[in-house]
This record gives structure tokens, sequence and C-alpha cells, in this order.
């Protein structure tokens, strides 16, 4: 038997003994049926989350007239006896509140469910990890910065230097890099080959820039590539002797 539809008829269909059953009108709640609300989706909706595929199965579920699912659909959830409400809740496996904060929105309110032992110490244990996080980096960072000092206070004054005296040997400036050297070797980072260097030729840590060469053959390195311990950071770059 299909749904039936928020309209007039829906609201004043026979009953069993064949009498018409029209909603009580008060100043309070005047019913127009213009202006008849349409719960069908979210009834569809939690009629899927409970397995039922069709009106027939839930009202045969809850005990229910497929009538009183069309009343709820059309807004009555308020005007519908409780032990009805209560039967339909349990066939949709859901509390009489959530139903009603469904149909009848605004007239419970739900209570949020209190956290279980588990969910509070998870909780716990995700600020502690964030805070822990946060101090790691924190003293990363500083570690970081203090070994840096050096080249952070002197870099900026000799690349000033060398911007006003264009001929100022590059070589001078070789010593203030040594603070970044330092560090890099501090987190086991290593040149896979020094600039200028002639060695065979090997695909999984070089990068040809030109030209081709085989596994083996001697290349010459253009950039150093970077590896840490077995992890390759990057390749270096190469072109064929």
């Amino acid at each position: 038997m299909p749904a039936l539809a928020c309209s007039k008829d829906a609201v004043a269909a026979p009953d069993s003994l064949g009498y018409r059953r029209y909603p009580v009108i008060t100043l309070d709640g005047f019913f127009v049926v213009a202006n008849i609300p349409d719960y069908a989706p979210q009834l569809q909706r939690l009629m899927q989350q409970a397995g039922l595929e069709s009106d027939r199965q839930l009202s045969q579920k809850a005990g229910v007239s497929e009538l009183q699912l069309s009343r709820l659909r059309c807004g009555l959830a308020l005007q519908t006896r409780a032990d009805i409400l209560l039967k339909i809740s349990q066939a949709l496996e859901i509390s009489l509140n959530e139903l009603l904060a469904t149909f009848a929105p605004g007239s419970v309110e739900l209570e949020q469910p209190t956290p279980t032992a588990i969910e509070q110490e998870y909780q716990r244990l995700q600020a502690t990890l964030d805070a822990q996080r946060a101090s790691l980096m924190e003293e990363f960072q500083l570690a970081s910065l203090q070994i840096l000092e050096s080249w952070m206070l002197q870099w900026p004054t000799a690349a000033r230097k060398v911007q006003e005296n264009q001929q100022l040997p590059a070589v001078k400036l070789l010593p203030l890099l040594r603070p970044v050297e330092k560090l890099l070797q501090q987190w086991g980072v290593e040149a896979i080959a020094p600039v200028g260097a002639s060695i065979p030729y090997n695909p999984q840590q070089h990068q040809l820039l030109e030209g081709t060469a085989q596994p083996g053959e001697q290349v010459k390195v253009r950039y150093t590539g970077y590896r840490q311990g077995d992890k390759l950071l990057y390749r270096a770059k190469v072109i064929p002797v």
C-alpha cells in the first residue's frame, strides 16, 4: 500500500468503524491544510537506518496502522497518542525524544550523550599528545635556532656588504655557512657526492640534467643530492662526462 500524501484526506481518513476523524481545531493550533508540513524524507531516512523498506514493514513491526505513519509525515506527531509514538520509535530503533525532535521540532530538547569512560580517556590522551607535540616542536625549534645563531646574526650583515661591494671575494662568506652544515650533520643529513665529483651513474640516486648515461658510466655532479640514513631526500643532479 503506497504511503498517503499529506492532504486533507490523509488527515481525515475513515477509521475502522467508518467514521471520519478530524483534528481538534483550537485557537492555539489552527490547522491549515495548505500549509501541512511534509516529513517524508525524515521518515524515509529513519526507516533506511532501521533496515525497513516500506511503510508496511514499519507498520507491521510497530503494530500500528499505516495511517498513523501518514499522520507523522504530516506533522501531527503532537496530536498522536503517546503509546503509538512509542511503538513507532521502538520500531525505528530510536528514542521517543528523538522521534519528537524529528517530527515535532522544538517540542523537546535532546540531551547531549554523556561521554563513556573510554571516550573520556581517549580525549584526555589526545589532549596530552597535543600538548607534548607542541612542547617537542618548541624544543626542536629552540635547538635549531641555537645552532643557527651565529649564521642568523652574521649572514644579513655579510649579505649587505656584498651588495655594497660586489668585488668582495665570495670565499669569505663560506665560513658563515658552517652552522647550517652543522645542523644538517646533527640531523643525520649527508651529501650523496660533492659538486664537481665524477662518480658512477646510479639512476636510483642521480638525475641526469642532459644527455644519456648507462648505469655505471661516469657522470659529473652539478648539484649535490642528500640522504638521511637509508632515506633518499634529493637525488644528485648530474651530467655525462
